[in-house]
């Protein structure tokens, strides 16, 4: 069945883990300046940006497709009338076959890995890189400046600029340009949603805003007013970007082949960091399958270029140099093999594009070839000899590799026994080109039953050349007195010498400032806290001071009142927060600077704005100072690094139905009231005036 048209279920993000994955906030005085990043020109007529244009055509042809099919099956089931029926029938038909020929033209593009490749004149087998997800326009304009008039009770004309802002940072991250600088594009827009939600993102409520997205390989839309669904996405094109970074570096040289490596780790990690925190998805390629499937492709793709690196670093023609590399490309072939099971699932079978599943088979077929080619040439070319003292040593280290080299000792003469003889070591050796032959057949079969692989010449020259040597090899060994039938060779034990690494993503890594911080310090002003309206208090000083005391910074607490004095007679109250002294905002003002500007004040006195949190009771204030300080999700966690608390958290899942979000809404109630400080956290500038 076809996914509807469009999916609207909200959820959350639940994002667990050290204070790594925290947004790197810069010092911070109230002021803010704009991105220095920027997106690529959406008009640049490069072959990349014109893959991603006909995607994106092709994506909307699509939505409109399938808005057709939804009204036409609505009326179907509607009506009664037996000729309107055959005619809506019809009309589902041939929108049915534009769908269908719409999905096939995308899963070519989908395919056209190509694009991606280096430029180098190396010949290396090619990556599978994956598309970058398209979304369309979102505007928070009228939303944000309707939230800041009512939550914020600020006049929303003065954030025009911080709006502006905000829209123009998501517009660039839609076009991300394919290096450093586009990741650090989309690492920033991630950081800055976390302040957006904080902001903007009250727990009872949405903010109204839809966002669409469409999925990676089908291009089937979704639309989602949860800012988690937004959150979700970007990190899942800072993994497709990486892996059109790895796939584009030139691994003709170690250089170029580490760069890959670490491209294709980030990939993974950020799919597996996806997976993790996120459940019930709107849109399959974000689903547990498909990231599944996605991480272990990234590394599978990972093994590959170490396999490359251990054949372009090793120089020594050694017996046991070329067993290393066997058992290198045996494991490559394992993992692209679960890979391909991973790829046949039933939820996977029919979404995964068939040039990527027979581009895995063909690499999973091709490096078992060159596993059974290396171990020929290891037992042919290297023949044994004890001239020496140091060559008896190298035979005893090689015996040693060559009893640990097959996953289960075969049937016939011992091992230490056929090292020795020649004859048998060619014998062998013969076997396993035998192997070598029938596998590289294979590959080559399965290439060429994909219309989209028959395309990429550079993958037929790998093929060839590599089927060539082993049928010179084969025919450089066979003779003809031999009689013998050619024995089977044995199952090759895989092994590497440095397994992949998942690198999770490190979103401290990019600097980012909150956009809104003129709205106040986050600790205080959230869309999660709630106040009363701002007073304004007139106090006129006395001989015993004004009364009050003070304590923290940022906004600055009124800790108490001198029953009687000049504070409390004004309607002054202990809990409120000052954010304004004689019109003059101070949300962001420190202790000392506030304390100057009301002993400034004139004989006239000074006015002060002040607000007050709400709280039910203060029981109910404490025990939520005690669920913050010990609540195990990130978002708190990172709420702690804005406050100076320093800790680690542990990972929470939050599912995205609304179903389940009703079940936990009272936790998440409470967890979203706690953002006020406790007043025993500030205790450390504290006094009387």
């Amino acid at each position: 069945m076809e996914e509807p048209v469009t999916r609207e279920c909200e959820g959350s993000l639940s994002e667990g883990g050290s204070e790594e994955d925290m947004p790197l906030t810069l010092p911070t005085d109230g002021s803010h300046s704009g991105s220095i990043r920027k997106g690529c020109d959406p008009f640049a007529q490069t072959q990349r940006s014109k893959l991603q244009h006909r995607r994106a055509r092709i994506n909307q042809q699509i939505n409109k497709e399938m808005r057709m099919r939804a009204g036409a099956e609505n009326l179907f089931r509607a009506t009664t009338n037996n000729k309107v029926k055959e005619t809506v029938a019809l009309e589902l038909s041939f929108v049915n076959s534009n769908l269908q020929l719409l999905k096939e033209e995308l899963e070519e593009l989908n395919s056209n890995m190509e694009v991606y490749q280096t430029d180098s004149e190396a010949i290396n087998v090619p990556m599978i890189p994956l598309g970058l997800k398209e979304t369309k326009e979102a505007d928070f304009t009228v939303s944000i400046q309707d939230f800041i008039c009512e939550h914020y009770g600020e006049d929303s004309a003065l954030y025009d600029k911080e709006i502006k802002e905000l829209m123009e940072l998501r517009q660039a991250m839609r076009t991300p340009s394919r290096n450093q600088a586009g990741l650090e594009l989309l690492m920033e827009y991630y950081n800055q949603l976390y302040y957006v939600d904080q902001r903007f993102f009250p727990a009872h409520r949405n903010l109204g805003v839809h966002f669409h997205w469409y999925d990676s390989l089908t291009g089937v839309p979704s639309c989602q007013r949860a800012l988690a669904f937004e959150k979700g996405s970007v990190l899942f094109n800072i993994g497709a970007l990486y892996t059109q970074i790895g796939a584009r570096q030139d691994r003709s040289a170690a250089a170029g082949i580490d760069r890959a490596i670490d491209a294709f780790q980030r990939a993974a990690g950020a799919f597996n960091y996806l997976k993790e925190n996120f459940s019930n998805a709107p849109s399959l390629d974000m689903s547990g399958p498909s990231l599944c499937m996605l991480v272990r492709l990234m590394v599978a793709q990972v093994q590959e270029c170490v396999f490359e690196r251990v054949t372009l670093t090793t120089h020594s023609a050694h017996f046991s140099s070329h067993l290393r590399l066997a058992q290198e490309a045996a494991r490559v072939s394992d993992v692209y093999l679960l890979v391909q099971q991973t790829m046949t699932q039933p939820l996977m079978k029919d979404y995964v594009p068939f040039s990527w599943a027979s581009m895995v088979q063909v690499k999973s077929e091709h490096f078992r070839a060159l596993a059974h080619y290396y171990a020929a040439v290891a037992l042919c070319d290297h023949m044994s000899s004890s001239d020496d003292g140091e060559e008896e040593e190298s035979d005893e280290e090689a015996e040693k590799s060559f009893l640990q080299f097959y996953v289960s000792v075969p049937a016939g003469p011992p091992l230490s026994q056929v090292l020795q003889d020649p004859e048998k070591r060619r014998k062998l050796g013969k076997a396993h080109l035998r192997r070598a032959v029938i596998r590289h057949e294979e590959a080559m079969r399965v290439h060429g039953l994909c219309k989209i692989l028959r395309k990429m010449d550079i993958l037929q020259d790998v093929l060839s050349l590599t089927h060539k040597r082993s049928l010179d090899k084969y025919s450089e060994l066979d003779r003809e007195d031999d009689f013998d039938e050619t024995a089977e060779a044995p199952e090759i034990k895989s092994h590497t010498h440095q397994k992949p690494d998942i690198t999770a993503p490190n979103f401290s890594t990019v600097q980012v400032t909150d956009i809104f911080q003129r709205l106040g310090p986050l600790s205080v002003f959230c869309a999660r806290a709630r106040w009363g309206p701002v007073r304004l208090i007139c106090l006129q000083r006395r001989e015993g001071g004004l009364g009050l005391t003070l304590r923290g910074d940022s906004p600055v607490l009124v800790a108490g009142v001198v029953p009687g004095g000049c504070a409390e007679e004004a309607g002054l109250r202990e809990g409120d927060y000052i954010v304004a002294v004689d019109g003059e905002d101070c949300k962001w003002a420190k202790h000392g600077e506030v304390v100057h500007m009301l002993k400034s004040c004139s004989d006239k006195g000074v006015e002060i704005s002040v607000i007050t949190l709400h709280a039910n009771d203060t029981q109910q204030v404490d025990r939520r100072i005690i669920m913050l300080s010990h609540c195990g999700d990130k978002e708190n966690s990172r709420q702690r690094l804005l406050g100076g608390a320093k800790g680690q958290s542990s990972a929470s899942l939050l599912n995205w139905n609304r179903k389940k979000k009703r079940e936990g809404s009272s936790v998440t109630k409470r967890l979203g009231s706690t953002f006020s400080l406790s007043f025993g956290s500030i205790r450390d500038a504290e006094a009387m005036y």
